[in-house]
């Protein structure tokens, strides 16, 4: 018999399958878009309307052999993701949520540690690599105090595609951030 004390409070990874894919859209839409992403402090819901991801896209993901997609549980909940895709001698880190309602209270640290530490154990990757829109000045500083740097190299972000969110403004742009990995 389970008892409050025989409970797990410390984070279990474990890759994404694709009986995953809906419970995982769900967490990353309330992390980046509409009133509910608002209760923490990732979200994107003044830059973008629309959604964020879609169940194809993410079942892509679990599916590609280059990719992992980590699940982060909490007393059985899943709480967290993130998307690992390996690219020869580096990684790129992307679809990161936390659980709104958990956000602030440092399960992102721990969650971007254990990637960093895959990447490096599995892979053998030197860096890490994410793109993130660079109008999110609180998030980029938030991934500069853990070691990213900011390289300056920008790419477009994809206006007309849906698929990608309804952008709110015409001078978004993704920047590419870079760890190099211990």
């Amino acid at each position: 018999m389970e008892t409050a004390s025989s409970r797990t409070t410390e984070p279990v990874f474990r890759a994404a399958t694709v009986a995953d894919v809906p419970e995982l859209v769900a967490l990353v839409e309330s992390a980046y878009r509409g009133d509910d992403s608002r209760a923490g402090w990732t979200t994107e819901a003044d830059l973008l309307d629309g959604q964020r991801t879609d169940p194809a896209g993410v079942e892509a993901v679990v599916k590609d052999e280059n990719s992992r997609l980590l699940v982060v549980e909490c007393e059985g909940e899943t709480v967290a993701c993130c998307q690992l895709e390996h690219r020869g001698t580096h990684a790129y880190f992307g679809m990161f949520a936390v659980r709104p309602a958990m956000q602030g209270a440092g399960l992102g640290k721990v969650v971007i540690a254990e990637a960093e530490r895959f990447v490096r154990a599995e892979w053998g990757a030197d860096e890490m690599h994410m793109t993130v829109i660079r109008q999110r000045d609180e998030l980029i500083a938030w991934y500069e105090r853990r070691g990213y740097r900011r390289t300056g190299r920008m790419s477009p972000f994809p206006y007309g595609d849906e698929r990608f969110g309804i952008p709110q403004r015409d001078d978004l742009e993704f920047e590419l951030l870079v760890k190099e990995l211990p």
